[in-house]
């Protein structure tokens, strides 16, 4: 039988009450972390114009854009969600399947809530929690043991359109068929590459946008009476063995399903960048705090990195180091690290248009070089190692194997609370105070909530 039919049957099976509680407590720290980095994300470069368009264009007042008071279709309206909440590089992550579910399921789960009307806050948390469960899995089965960052592909992206059209389908209270048929139609339209991050492109902060509008559209087409391939996973011309050639672990896949949660292990970022940088800013603030140096102190510094790592995030140096773009700064080693010995800080506010030519953190940066360990290569996140040394001789260094907010390091509710808050704060387009507490209180207890509707209202504005 196909993983599709498993996945949809998954979602029909499982229940609220079957989820287990770090589960359900990791699934509210996502809807947390989406709002606040969708609103502050708001108007930044592309998905800006996403927003703009959905409005442009019009249509049926379906479902809600954050941040406006404006309702479009709810394809689109999920589309313009997912683009702001996706525009940081802030939103949550699988560490070892190298995805982003949040900006999939929740985007989806707000649309088709408010499109349908009616779902309570139990429901919805365990739709985001199966669906983030499918993803991750559909990451995590691809080529197992290989570093996946060399083939090209946009993982959240690409394997975002099936799961948001199971997701989709799951809320409006498809058959299984229909469920199936929805995959299958998603399965024909997905897309997504890597070459946006290689060429700085704003594609990059879109691509899960793509991918909710395409999956929403495959549920509602399949509720109509559309019909897909229903062996849209492992058949002859199926998602692994065409986009994948066959590589990919069915047990990882699917065992265990409806009792193993990935979205138990699901990372809420600490700093606005690439999930891969953040071993090094760990590295690079535990050495500057535990050793006191200044700025000033610093004569060179050493990275030494994983063959996907320095792929994707150490090269080409020269524009690493001195990013064109904010999205070049996003996905670099140098500019993190950099941050994080000048600053003695990452935040927010060291990703714009203004930090990037910031003269202390390029300074810091022109400093920095860069070196392959092999024994720092991974198929999940790779460790990072940092050295600096200092203008007295001194040389400090220290590797980091996992990055703060991972699995093993998990971020606390509260710290989750002041993530959120700082987030509101960096916003162009706030929150309004008095919904801010609301928005919090109300997600602590999403569990006991009768209608997401009500989360909705706080939301627009």
């Amino acid at each position: 039988m196909d993983a599709s039919y498993l996945f949809a049957r998954n979602f029909f099976n499982v229940k609220y009450e079957d989820l287990p509680a770090k589960v359900v407590e990791e699934t509210k720290k996502q809807v947390l972390d989406f709002i606040g980095v969708a609103i502050a994300g708001f108007n930044k470069d592309g998905a800006k114009e996403v927003r703009e368009l959905a409005i442009e264009l019009g249509g049926a007042p379906q479902s809600s854009i954050i941040g406006t008071k404006v309702k479009v279709p709810a394809p689109n309206a999920a589309q313009a969600n997912a683009s702001v909440a996706h525009s940081l590089d802030f939103d949550d992550v699988h560490e070892a399947a190298i995805m982003h579910p949040g900006v999939i399921t929740i985007p989806t789960s707000l649309a088709m809530a408010e499109y349908k009307g009616g779902l309570s806050g139990k429901e919805f948390i365990k739709t985001v929690a199966v669906g983030g469960d499918m993803i991750s899995r559909m990451g995590l089965a691809t080529r197992p043991g290989e570093n996946i960052h060399k083939y090209g592909w946009h993982f959240t992206t690409l394997n975002g359109y099936m799961t948001s059209a199971a997701v989709a389908s799951s809320i409006l209270g498809l058959s299984e068929e229909q469920m199936i048929y929805a995959i299958g139609i998603a399965y024909h339209q997905s897309a997504g590459n890597g070459q946006a991050v290689k060429d700085s492109a704003l594609t990059k902060r879109l691509g899960p946008g793509f991918s909710v509008r395409g999956g929403i559209h495959a549920a509602l087409l399949a509720q109509k009476g559309v019909t897909g391939a229903k062996n849209s996973m492992e058949g002859v011309n199926g998602y692994y063995k065409v986009y994948h050639m066959g590589s990919y672990s069915r047990d990882i896949l699917i065992g265990e399903l409806g009792t193993r949660f990935e979205s138990a292990n699901i990372t809420i970022k600490p700093y606005p960048c690439c999930r891969g940088v953040h071993p090094f800013i760990d590295a690079a603030l535990y050495l500057v705090k535990e050793y006191k140096f200044e700025p000033e102190d610093v004569k060179s510094i050493m990275i030494w990195c994983g063959k996907g790592t320095q792929g994707l995030l150490g090269e080409p140096l020269e524009i690493k180091a001195k990013p064109r773009v904010v999205v070049d700064a996003q996905f670099s080693l140098a500019w993190g690290v950099a941050i994080a010995l000048a600053k003695k800080q990452v935040g927010l506010q060291h990703y714009t248009d203004e930090a990037i030519k910031d003269p202390a953190i390029l300074d810091m940066a022109a400093k920095i070089s860069l070196a392959y360990d092999p024994a720092l290569d991974s198929t999940g996140l790779e460790p990072g190692r940092v050295a600096v040394t200092l203008k007295d001789g001194k040389t400090y260094s220290v590797q980091m194997d996992t990055a703060t907010g991972s699995p093993e390091r998990p971020i606390t509710f509260e710290e989750c609370e002041n993530k959120f808050r700082n987030c509101i704060e960096f916003a162009d387009r706030s929150l309004p105070p008095e919904n801010v507490e609301k928005v919090i209180n109300m997600v602590k207890d999403l569990e006991n909530l009768s209608d997401i509707r009500e989360l909705i209202n706080l939301l627009v504005w």
